[in-house]
């Protein structure tokens, strides 16, 4: 566990992935965008998006991995992770072959060294198969490979076991998890309810909604993606019984893809094998927590497990909230998250007190 005064435990930081809006509107540079990251005191750990941060993406100049790499020392910010595309579905007439996706990810790889990113985000296209393929070449530029975990996934989920085993036989450190917090989530953000509402989606909708989530949360995370055909189907039945059109297809859809029903204690399988993580929120109430994500649950998880790597603060909310601040939201993401380590730290030096009182 950590605070301020101490190295141990998980260390913070921030995604720019956070402020897709501003970059999808040409109102922040990627060099703004570091440079306000230190001036706010987001970091100390940086995570950038690979194909939203460089142009010719993975393919960089000479002139772009000196400008980043310089950038980095000048603002005294880590850089933590750095995300790759694993898109197999990039050509327009046709999916990459397994050949061809490793190809891809070598580069992405290379990429990441150049600009001294440490872990390289990878998703589900990429097989445990692949993942073999890759790790000599992570191991040649000692870059750790993490797939994220994101809803609907979850830790239990069988294409994450089946990734977990192939590591085991592996045995190596250069391959692992990244989870995102969005797939342990303990109810729908109320923020993305509203934006509905203003929206002008009938209140008997969004409740309909919100309670099949709540139904497949006393379920448990969906583990079965054939299952998932029929689970869209449902949503869109409530869509055209309650004479929604088309706009009420992004909520239902968010219900199911976005929002994960994960355990916190789930990730236990996992902690011993996390390279990063992705703290994913999508708000902060006037209590200063976070009203959809067990924030605390999760972090005690990973705290007690050792993890001593970077947790960057990731606001998905962006896609529906159009007002709030995006570095005020992950500034109150952060306090939190300091909060709730303190906290966690201070229980478990009280804890050591006792015990070690006791033994007299």
């Amino acid at each position: 566990m950590t605070n301020k005064s101490t190295n141990r435990g998980p260390k913070l930081g921030t995604t720019l992935y956070s402020l897709t809006r501003d970059f999808h509107g040409r109102r922040i540079t990627l060099e703004d965008a570091v440079r306000r990251v230190a001036e706010l005191g987001l970091g100390p750990g940086l995570e950038v998006v690979g194909f939203q941060s460089f142009r010719g993406w993975p393919r960089l100049t000479d002139e772009q991995i000196h400008g980043f790499r310089s950038l980095i020392d000048e603002t005294g910010l880590v850089p933590a992770c750095i995300g790759g595309n694993a898109d197999a579905g990039i050509r327009r007439d046709r999916l990459l072959t397994p050949d061809e996706l490793v190809s891809y990810m070598e580069a992405q790889i290379v990429a990441a060294r150049q600009l001294n990113f440490p872990v390289v985000r990878v998703q589900y296209s990429v097989t445990p198969d692949d993942m073999e393929r890759l790790l000599p070449i992570a191991e040649r530029e000692d870059v750790k490979l993490g797939l994220e975990i994101h809803a609907h996934h979850s830790p239990r989920h069988p294409l994450v076991l089946a990734l977990l085993e192939r590591y085991e036989q592996l045995g190596s450190p250069h391959l692992g998890f990244i989870p995102d917090w969005g797939s342990s989530m303990r109810r729908l953000p109320p923020s993305r309810l509203e934006a509905g509402r203003r929206s002008g989606l009938p209140d008997s909708y969004i409740r309909r909604i919100e309670e099949s989530w709540l139904a497949q949360h006393e379920l448990g995370p969906i583990l079965d993606d054939e299952a998932l055909p029929e689970m869209y189907r449902a949503a869109y039945q409530i869509l055209e019984e309650e004479g929604v059109g088309a706009e009420g297809q992004p909520l239902a859809r968010n219900s199911i893809g976005l929002f994960g029903h994960a355990s916190p204690s789930d990730w236990e399988l996992l902690a011993p094998w996390t390279v990063h993580m992705h703290g994913k929120f999508f708000d902060i109430d006037e209590t200063g927590d976070e009203p959809s994500v067990p924030v605390r649950d999760i972090l005690r998880v990973f705290a007690e497990s050792g993890y001593d790597g970077y947790i960057s603060s990731e606001w998905e909310g962006w896609h529906w909230n159009l007002t709030a601040d995006p570095w005020d939201m992950v500034a109150r993401h952060q306090k939190l998250e300091q909060r709730v380590l303190d906290d966690l730290f201070a229980e478990n030096a009280n804890a050591g007190s006792k015990a070690s009182s006791g033994d007299h």
